[in-house]
């Protein structure tokens, strides 16, 4: 586990969050565990490793976006806003927006909610995916869906260009193995700096 302190200053030193940035990702986390308490955005065994297990497990997927190549950014089942609001906070005054889909009513709504009290130039998309044309060509996925599943929105929602990270657990190569549509893509594997069993996928899509 890595400490609140700890974290804040590998989001500064390594991450290049700034002051202004780790005060809103502060009040983020505030409204997150008061709102958790009434309902499920996180588990709650996971409320006192917010920081590490949420906060930087998100943050360094910034490392996988080119901002001079990136015509939007897309988090697909938010959840609870991770990576989407940390995203958000990192590129709010970026040229391109960060669009979070989330099916759920609830948990759309304190997503709504949230970017206004943080200020941040995003959108919140309250509906299933697969009923959207997604026209970010950085789309980023956690704790979401089978392999499959995301390949097959990716083939037929996305633009004709883009780039997908897919956070996975150790299941990573098993899943990779086991999906056919894996050899029609480039991909590679990176390991995450919060979970030594972690991996993260990233795969280009033409």
């Amino acid at each position: 586990m890595i400490s609140e302190t700890d974290v804040k200053r590998i989001l500064v030193q390594k991450f290049k969050f700034d002051a202004i940035k780790i005060k809103k990702l502060d009040n983020f986390v505030k409204n997150l565990l008061i709102f958790n308490k009434k309902r499920n955005l996180i588990a709650k065994s996971t409320e006192k490793r917010v920081w590490d297990r949420h906060i930087l497990d998100s943050a360094q997927l910034i490392k996988f976006v080119d901002p001079k190549n990136c015509t939007g950014l897309a988090d697909l089942g938010s959840g609870g806003g991770f990576p989407g609001i940390i995203l958000a906070v990192y590129y709010q005054h970026y040229n391109f927006h960060v669009k979070l889909y989330e099916k759920s009513p609830i948990k759309s709504a304190f997503l709504s909610n949230i970017s206004k009290i943080l200020g941040l130039k995003c959108k919140i998309i309250c509906s299933n995916v697969n009923s959207e044309k997604i026209d970010s060509n950085y789309i980023f996925c956690r704790a979401f869906r089978k392999l499959p599943y995301i390949l097959n929105i990716s083939r037929e929602n996305c633009v004709k260009k883009h780039k997908i990270i897919i956070m996975k657990g150790k299941s990573a190569q098993e899943e990779i193995k086991n999906t056919s549509q894996m050899k029609n893509y480039e991909y590679r594997l990176e390991n995450s700096i919060t979970d030594n069993d972690s991996k993260i996928i990233i795969l280009n899509a033409e």
